[in-house]
């Protein structure tokens, strides 16, 4: 899939929901990238084995909706004998950063200009899709991913499989509060999860083709049904995304000093000042993101001890 055209575009949304919806609300979309020869177990498996470690997270599939953290339970396995008994294993695992893969980044590239030239644009920058990303899913049979949420907008596209994605409002803070949203970004990405939110759910059903759109830090969570399954998430920031993003960050390391903060756009001025700061010292911070070992201190040092939870030589 090297080409895009606009009478056949890789993704595509009902009922005009790209001009209603988006980006501010979810909606179901389809899409062609089911049988794509990069998405399948043998070519993931590869994938598996070329990744930088820090870059594969994986653990046992049978967790909790609202599941501790600290006490997920692991898979005896490695990366790429996951991905190869994927159907027994019972086992979920991300692929994270696979546009660093030419390849990869081609179909995602692919995939965003078609949504790009459905809302009238030339290019990606012209839609304002910037700093693209690639996550690879793949699941056991009857797997749960935990009520979480992400910091970017994300394409999540089925490929094979059945699954349910059920998503929530993320202006409701009594789902997810400052502080949660915080937390979430810097130490771990699960949230706390009640059953009393179920019916605040919306629920998209899926299956090879099937996909939705979900919003900038929508939470929500994620189970398979009776076969194995594999997913990609097609993210982007935008530049007042990364701004907001970078807002947070700040505000968690101020909060963890004692200094609980106002959320993003509340104080103007002040938020201008922070960003400033922060960005100056990610900026000095970033030539040693090379190095996966730098990688796991500084996740250490930023995010705990419990950062690099998912390397088993951690």
């Amino acid at each position: 899939m090297n080409a895009v055209s606009e009478l056949a575009p890789v993704i595509s949304a009902a009922n005009d929901a790209l001009r209603r919806d988006f980006p501010l609300r979810p909606f179901a979309i389809r899409h062609k990238l089911a049988g794509h020869p990069l998405l399948t177990l043998p070519r993931i498996a590869q994938l598996a084995a070329e990744l930088p470690r820090d870059l594969i997270e994986y653990n046992s599939g049978k967790v909790a909706i609202s599941q501790d953290p600290d006490a997920i339970p692991s898979v005896d396995l490695n990366p790429v004998e996951v991905v190869k008994r994927i159907e027994t294993a019972g086992a979920w695992m991300v692929l994270k950063r696979v546009d660093n893969s030419p390849e990869y980044r081609r179909l995602i590239e692919d995939s965003l200009l078609s949504v790009a030239r459905a809302r009238g644009f030339n290019s990606l920058r012209d839609a304002g899709f910037e700093q693209l990303e690639g996550y690879l899913f793949v699941s056991s049979p009857n797997s749960t991913t935990p009520f979480h949420l992400d910091s970017e907008d994300n394409f999540f596209v089925q490929i094979h499989g059945e699954k349910f994605f059920t998503v929530f409002d993320n202006s409701d803070r009594s789902i997810a509060s400052e502080a949660d949203i915080e937390h979430s970004m810097t130490k771990h990405r699960n949230l706390k999860y009640d059953e009393s939110l179920a019916p605040r759910g919306i629920e998209f059903h899926m299956f090879d083709g099937d996909g939705c759109y979900v919003p900038y830090q929508w939470p929500h969570w994620v189970r398979t049904a009776g076969s194995h399954s594999i997913s990609m998430a097609i993210t982007w920031k935008t530049r007042e995304v990364r701004r907001i993003n970078d807002l947070h960050f700040f505000n968690s390391m101020l909060r963890g000093l004692g200094w609980p903060q106002q959320p993003p756009g509340a104080q103007p001025a002040f938020d201008s000042v922070k960003l400033a700061v922060y960005r100056t010292a990610t900026t000095a911070i970033k030539p040693l993101r090379t190095s996966m070992t730098m990688r796991k201190i500084l996740r250490r040092i930023a995010l705990g001890k419990r950062a690099n939870y998912y390397l088993k030589d951690a």
